[in-house]
């Protein structure tokens, strides 16, 4: 954020490059091509549809399984006569009904050339399904009758698919907490009534009420009153942040202390709120190279099996067993279903996207997400993100006589009726002091300000103030000069009485930010539009090695592609405003303070807040995410390359043939866990000061 001189200060310019602030504007498909839309109303009839199928099915299942002349046999029970023909026919229901959504996806993925998650579930259940037929009509032996298998393949997949779509759904709950964050009503201002309307009939330029404890009903800045307003929502805070007139507002936040008046700024679309609710669709939307890893990893997996399903026959066939070998190899076909492999890398990228935006990460790009455990370097863009971006007291130098509170009050209440940044800075830092009345205010272009406060009068400015009165600067302005600081100095009477250092006040987070991401092996850079001594000045204080000084905004990217030539991994953070080129140039672009700019095309990472420490929230979420879907695919894939060998019978010398009803139980088994293991992603705090806390990892 530039400071330049105002028309009272000759202070000269925080930033002599600073560029003009611009706003850049900016379902999950599920594998197989059967289940996806981003918008929460195509995962909830997803998860409507799976969740009545599986019970139908369920329910079916049950004499289907129960009148499987194979199912008694291994139970040990006879089953009564007339009831050979249950089985089939309840069984052909299921077929067609309950496993019509896998076998439209198998055909989806053939017209694709693409074989993958669905052609292998529509391959076993089409085989179980004509195997169990060729049995029942006496074609093919009677071992083959596999309605009981296909009853529970059936169920097991729809179950498996409810879970994945209900987990979806959860993680799309995010959009209904954000939209349910809308109060139902607004009290507008109509000249001297306040009328009750929709938060839809506001216009930009109403004026509306927020009574203590009420929701803000659109984006606005406060024109009355003074309240503590809770946006966590955004944030990710829990601490109420004040608010007074001024001061913008968001959509959903809360005032919890008091009442404001608020002109609304915003409305509709053009939101925040509704902003970070397409940012975290898009998150839900986008594709990501894990996902890609899930369905090559199907495709390779239904080569496999169906290489293993032949070499099972041939080999059946030459030891002179053609029979077992048919039903070897159609028990391979059957147990081959990898719907844990379908699971895994879903499961957990919805959930690590719902973790993070309800911890005020909202990740926009899943391919970022995934990259930010290998980044090394963070480049941080100083103003707005390290720091404040705003101007704020950092000392004071009183003459002889005047003591350091008498100096900031002095300057404060002839400072009082000026609107500059620099005026406000000074008037926040003589907060808590007794306020002196002022009179007969008036300013000087590029000089400063003058006011008579207690009957002396007192002049605040910069070096032309200096220059058209006989009074010298005092000795410390050399010092802050190098520092690269803003330098005002306050005249009673006109003599000096003292000066003040400004400067972009540092985050206090970012002290932690730095030294966490220190101690987990990644460096950070700083890069800056200010001279090289208020970068230098920066760098010191935050502890940063390695800074950029004196960028203009369009060279930035030329920055982060410096880094990346040296063979780094670079995430850059800016706060979203002219940062675009180098956010898209970096590996990761991260956006920092999204909660009144969120529509940041350029950026894979979008934090709501401005705490620079939700940094290594994302690279511990990436990290964790990582690990877990490693864990899942060795968990999915392995029981794929075990079972398989097991099931075509390569242990048949020894005595030891897989039974199809223990490998669908494995194949059951698999899939719980992997959805278990997902799941503990929950217990991650992506808190930034529970993140700090932690340690490296």
């Amino acid at each position: 954020m530039a400071m330049t001189m105002h028309h009272g200060h000759g202070a000269g310019t925080m930033r002599p490059d600073a560029p003009t602030h611009g706003d850049e504007a900016s379902g999950h498909a599920g594998h197989g091509g059967h289940a996806g839309s981003s918008s929460h109303a195509g995962h909830g009839d997803h998860v409507a549809q799976f969740r009545r199928l599986f019970w139908i099915m369920l329910l079916v299942a049950i004499p289907v399984v129960g009148c499987s002349a194979m199912f008694a046999d291994l139970v040990g029970y006879s089953l009564p006569a007339g009831l050979d023909w249950v089985s089939p026919v309840l069984g052909s229901a299921m077929y067609v009904w309950g496993g019509s959504p896998f076998l439209t996806g198998a055909v989806s993925e053939i017209r694709a050339r693409q074989p993958g998650m669905m052609l292998l579930i529509g391959l076993a259940i089409s085989v179980a399904f004509f195997a169990s037929w060729g049995a029942s009509l006496g074609v093919l032996h009677h071992e083959l009758d596999f309605w009981w298998e296909l009853a529970l393949l059936i169920v097991i997949m729809l179950l498996g698919h409810w879970i994945e779509m209900r987990s979806l759904a959860q993680t799309t709950s995010a959009l209904d907490t954000l939209a349910a964050l809308l109060p139902d009503e607004a009290e507008r201002v109509e000249g001297d009534q306040v009328v009750t309307v929709a938060p839809s009939q506001l216009r930009v330029g109403d004026v509306v009420v927020i009574r203590p404890g009420g929701r803000v009903p659109a984006d606005g800045r406060v024109v009355q009153g003074s309240a503590s307003v809770d946006e966590s929502m955004l944030t990710g805070e829990s601490r109420p942040v004040r608010r007074s007139a001024g001061d913008p507002v968001v959509a959903g936040t809360v005032a919890t202390d008091s009442g404001l008046r608020v002109e609304v700024t915003a409305i509709g679309d053009d939101t925040a709120l509704a902003g970070i609710q397409q940012l975290v669709a898009d998150a839900q939307a986008s594709s990501s190279r894990a996902q890609r890893l899930a369905d090559r990893a199907a495709a390779l997996l239904f080569w496999y099996a169906l290489g293993a399903a032949v070499i099972t026959a041939i080999v059946w066939a030459l030891v002179g067993q053609p029979d077992e070998g048919v039903v070897r190899t159609i028990t391979v076909l059957v147990i081959a279903c990898p719907h844990a492999l379908g699971l895994a890398i879903p499961l957990v990228v919805a959930i690590s996207t719902e973790r993070a935006a309800r911890a005020g990460v909202l990740i926009k790009d899943r391919l970022a997400l995934e990259s930010m455990r290998t980044v090394d370097t963070v480049l941080f863009d100083k103003t707005g993100t390290l720091t404040k971006g705003a101007p704020a007291v950092t000392a004071v130098e009183p003459a002889p006589g005047f003591t350091d509170d008498q100096v900031l009050a002095l300057a404060a209440a002839a400072e009082s009726d000026s609107e500059h940044p620099l005026a406000k800075a000074i008037v926040q830092a003589a907060r808590g002091q007794q306020v002196l009345a002022a009179s007969d205010f008036s300013s000087s272009p590029a000089v400063g300000v003058r006011a008579v406060v207690d009957g002396r009068v007192v002049e605040v400015g910069g070096p032309r103030l200096l220059d058209e009165t006989p009074a010298d600067e005092l000795p410390i302005a050399d010092v802050w000069r190098n520092d690269g600081a803003i330098i005002l100095h306050v005249l009673v009477d006109g003599k000096v009485a003292g000066a003040l250092r400004l400067a972009d006040e540092i985050r206090p987070e970012s002290r932690e930010a730095v030294r966490a991401l220190a101690d987990r092996g990644v460096q950070v850079v700083m890069i800056t539009g200010d001279a090289e001594a208020v970068a230098a000045s920066v760098a010191g204080e935050l502890g940063i090695e390695r800074f950029f000084a004196g960028v203009r905004p369009q060279d930035k990217a030329a920055a982060v592609e410096q880094l990346r030539a040296e063979g780094r991994k670079v995430a850059m953070v800016g706060d979203g405003v002219n940062d675009a080129p180098a956010l898209a140039a970096a590996d990761v672009g991260i956006a920092i303070g999204a909660g009144t700019d969120v529509a940041i095309a350029s950026a894979g990472v979008i934090l709501a807040s401005d705490d620079p420490r939700s940094v290594v929230s994302v690279i511990e979420l990436s990290r964790a995410s990582y690990r877990k879907m490693k864990q899942n695919l060795w968990w999915a894939a392995g029981y794929n390359l075990v079972a398989v060998p097991l099931a075509a019978g390569v242990l048949a010398p020894w005595g030891f043939v897989l039974p199809m009803s223990v490998g669908a139980i494995l194949m059951s088994l698999s899939t719980v866990v992997v959805a278990l293991n997902a799941q503990l992603l929950r217990r991650l705090d992506l808190r930034p000061e529970a993140v700090i806390d932690t340690g490296a990892r």
